[in-house]
């Protein structure tokens, strides 16, 4: 099963690099078209293995590859920040959660990239189309959380 994924996710790279894809939906059809069938979920957990986020070409968003392997290495932190900058986020508390909402089709890149960072105040998170629920470990730490996301969000390239 693993051969497969490896497939189903190199053909991933090569439908990203020859046309854009704006959805999930539009990548489970290229990927039929190639002969890969996968469900939503699946679709989902290659999204965010991949690290695939959506940056913005010709005045839509599109799934985009990171950093090619012969360019440096970025941290989990700059790929945060990276993702964050390139999305409109609203980032609010709720209880000891943090609430992240961006646009559709990011959730999975956000929450998969700050699970990457090891920040000892993210217990963990669940992320959905559009939002992500941050559990941290306490509300000291959710509201250093939630200003270092901030600052991340509206920093400069």
């Amino acid at each position: 099963m693993e051969v497969i994924k490896r497939l189903r996710q190199q053909q991933i790279r090569d439908i990203l690099a020859m046309r854009a894809i704006h959805t999930q939906q539009e990548l489970a059809v290229a990927l039929r078209e190639r002969g890969y069938r996968a469900t939503q979920a699946t679709i989902s957990r290659d999204v965010a293995e991949l690290g695939l986020f959506k940056v913005p070409r010709d005045g839509q968003r599109v799934y985009s590859l990171p950093s090619q392997p012969d360019q440096p290495e970025t941290t989990a932190a700059e790929r945060l920040a990276m993702v964050l900058r390139d999305l409109p986020v609203d980032i609010r508390q709720a209880g000891q959660l943090l609430v992240i909402r961006a646009v559709p089709g990011s959730a999975h890149a956000i929450a998969a990239a700050l699970d990457r960072t090891g920040w000892a105040e993210v217990a963990g998170s669940i992320a959905g189309d559009d939002t992500v629920f941050v559990a941290c470990t306490d509300r000291p730490g959710r509201d250093r959380l939630r200003q270092r996301l901030l600052r991340l969000a509206t920093a400069t390239h």
